[in-house]
């Protein structure tokens, strides 16, 4: 079946009995940032939270009656099984979705409050499948793919079809995020088939790039490993018509990293207020990378919000990424003189920029080594800032790719010291402004040494700041004025178990 004749199957998919047609949203502030229109298909509204509820109960609604009679089965990471739980639900069906072990516990529960049975089983979907495939063998059930079957496919197009609808001016391109291709196939299909112009440009992670690996080898590849970051397009195998019909309907693909998806859910936070998944974010990191590589204007470029289904937990991780990767934090390890004043004269070397993380823990009598963060608008900035320091003989290298660096050292800095004598440690809360940091460090600048410092804005109206410094007893009077001085409320953590354990 050729990719025209996915025409009349989009036309007359039955999907509205459950799905609704979603917004196409304006994001005016990465529009600004990036000189180009930016449009959000926000199938994140979904009664599911997703576009995979279209393909499901397209699916259902078309089998014969005396299959929905033996119940339905499938294997997913999570998205297509809410759609195939609503739609039995909606149907009368009995469901038994075998999801892999990782699937987030938000996908888990959407599936269970719709009264599906749920099977884990595996790592990635590959692994569910497999599984799913042995209990279609032994229940007789029908088996829903989640994917690769042509009435899943022409209900994943129908997100096409309201696009072409809702804005029937230029469109440069239209950027989709790729699993398994269902919705890369069916939405390419039907867009190619009436405005060929239209760029239709699929969006994988790099460490899940099934479909990319296909293509370019001209036969479906396996992965041996796929990545978890984006659950919702793990697949280590793509389906066997969602790849022929890709290769006919994408002008490219373009993958991203975990950074760059961590940037776009934040990206769309600021022009939304809604928290997408990151393989719904996938596509709008796409279109991101895509409209820089190119240095488009002007254009107006459309991005598929293709789910919302992520754990609260992880936006820990979603924050602290999304900075590197929208290019605003640089990672620093700098190599400073052990002696007093050193800080304080490297903070006046990163001028205006402010410093969003300071990890120091005294370890070489002559040489203090910092692990920062420092604020950036471009990455040529952080080379220059690089440059500098080196130029200033204070031996700098540029952390912000280093993966090991970011997921673990930044954590780890400090350990014991017992060189250090007469330790007192305090920890401090100031205002958080432009400046704060360096105007702590000036109030400190005292003659004694610091021996210990870690500090990491959360982006709250407080700094918080764990410090050593080495006062001794001589001085502990001197010291007591100075914190009455400073104005900053203070605790005392020598006497703290934490400290003694692991850092005293």
């Amino acid at each position: 079946m050729s990719p025209p004749d996915y025409l009349e199957r989009i036309l007359t998919a039955r999907v509205y009995d459950v799905a609704v047609e979603t917004g196409l949203d304006a994001m005016p502030n990465l529009a600004s940032r990036i000189g180009n229109r930016v449009l959000l298909k926000r199938e994140d509204m979904q009664p599911v939270f997703t576009y995979k509820l279209r393909g499901a109960y397209n699916k259902l609604a078309k089998l014969p009656q005396a299959a929905r009679d033996r119940g339905v089965i499938t294997a997913s990471a999570g998205n297509h099984a809410q759609g195939v739980a609503m739609s039995a639900q909606r149907l009368g069906c009995r469901a038994v979705i075998v999801m892999p072990a990782t699937t987030p516990s938000i996908k888990i529960n959407g599936v269970k409050r719709r009264g599906a049975e749920v099977v884990l089983h595996g790592d990635s979907y590959s692994d569910a499948y497999a599984h799913a495939v042995k209990l279609v063998e032994e229940t007789g059930m029908t088996y829903v793919a989640p994917f690769d079957d042509p009435d899943v496919i022409a209900g994943q197009g129908t997100v096409g079809m309201e696009i072409l609808r809702q804005h029937p001016d230029a469109i440069e391109a239209i950027f989709v995020p790729v699993g398994g291709g269902g919705l890369a196939a069916g939405l390419g299909a039907y867009v190619k088939r009436l405005r060929p112009e239209i760029k239709i440009i699929g969006v994988e992670p790099v460490d899940s790039d099934a479909m990319r690996r296909s293509i370019e080898a001209g036969h479906r590849v396996v992965l041996e490993h796929v990545g978890l970051f984006a659950d919702g397009v793990a697949v280590k195998q793509v389906g066997e018509e969602t790849f022929r019909l890709c290769r006919e309907v994408l002008d490219e693909i373009i993958t991203v990293d975990t950074d760059a998806m961590c940037a776009a859910i934040k990206d769309v936070f600021e022009d939304t207020r809604s928290i997408l998944e990151p393989s719904g974010a996938l596509s709008l990191a796409g279109l991101k990378a895509w409209a820089e590589r190119e240095g488009v204007q002007d254009k107006t470029l459309i991005a598929i919000a293709s789910g919302a289904n992520m754990n609260f937990d992880r936006l820990r991780h979603v924050a602290e990424r999304a900075e590197i990767g929208e290019a605003r934090e640089a990672i620093l390890a700098v190599t400073i003189p052990e002696q007093p004043g050193s800080f304080r004269s490297f903070c006046e070397l990163l001028g205006s920029r402010a410093v969003t993380e300071f990890n120091y823990r005294a370890a070489d009598p002559a040489e203090a080594h910092i692990f920062v963060g420092v604020k950036i608008s471009t990455r040529k900035e952080a080379a220059d800032l690089v440059a500098l320091l080196n130029e200033r003989g204070l031996k700098a290298v540029d952390l912000t790719d280093n993966e090991m660096a970011k997921l673990h050292i930044r954590h780890l800095v400090g350990g014991r010291a017992p060189q250090v004598e007469h330790e007192l440690v305090y920890r401090f809360e100031f205002p958080e402004r432009p400046g704060a940091l360096l105007n702590f460090l000036t109030q400190m600048g005292r003659g004694w040494n610091i021996s210990l410092f870690h500090y990491r804005n959360h982006g709250a109206d407080f700094g918080r700041v764990l410090v050593g410094m080495q006062v001794p007893p001589s001085d502990e009077a001197a010291f007591q004025r100075f914190l009455a001085e400073l104005g900053y409320d203070y605790t005392d953590e020598r006497d703290n178990p934490a400290y003694r354990l692991f850092l005293g």
